[in-house]
């Protein structure tokens, strides 16, 4: 009676924990930079349009979740697993960084229910993205 060996395949976790980290740290950086870009671009527009107060909202809504969106994208481009966890810790991340930056450019730090808010907006997108760009590799 001949036994045969179950074939595994094979995961690539040669840079483990290490590679994982780098590129949460990739993504937020990246995130970052698109909103700051994204930002600028907007107030520009603004300086130079009548476009009313109730729009900005939204649109600073819309330009959090693309730069999420694309840290996401770019951290979780190397890894084909962990989307969901990884999406929602760049997301995370991204949420609590953009709030320090953009308070220290404007002089005010205001701790309430609106930055809670914007964390759980925050985890929520980057989690659906994560999940999003980790299947997307795999077709």
């Amino acid at each position: 009676m001949k036994v045969k060996a179950l074939k595994t395949e094979k995961i690539d976790n040669s840079q483990g924990s290490k590679g994982l980290f780098l590129a949460l740290v990739k993504g937020v950086v990246a995130g970052l930079f698109v909103a700051l870009l994204g930002i600028l671009i907007f107030a520009f527009v603004l300086r130079f349009t009548s476009i009313p107060d109730t729009v900005i909202a939204p649109v600073n809504q819309v330009i959090k979740g693309v730069s999420i969106f694309f840290g996401v994208f770019i951290g979780m481009k190397k890894h084909k697993s962990m989307g969901l966890l990884s999406g929602l810790l760049i997301g995370f991340l991204f949420t609590v960084l953009a709030f320090l930056v953009f308070s220290i450019l404007s002089g005010v730090f205001v701790f309430d229910r609106t930055l809670v808010n914007d964390i759980i907006f925050g985890c929520v997108i980057g989690a659906i993205c994560g999940i999003i760009c980790v299947n997307l590799k795999k077709s």
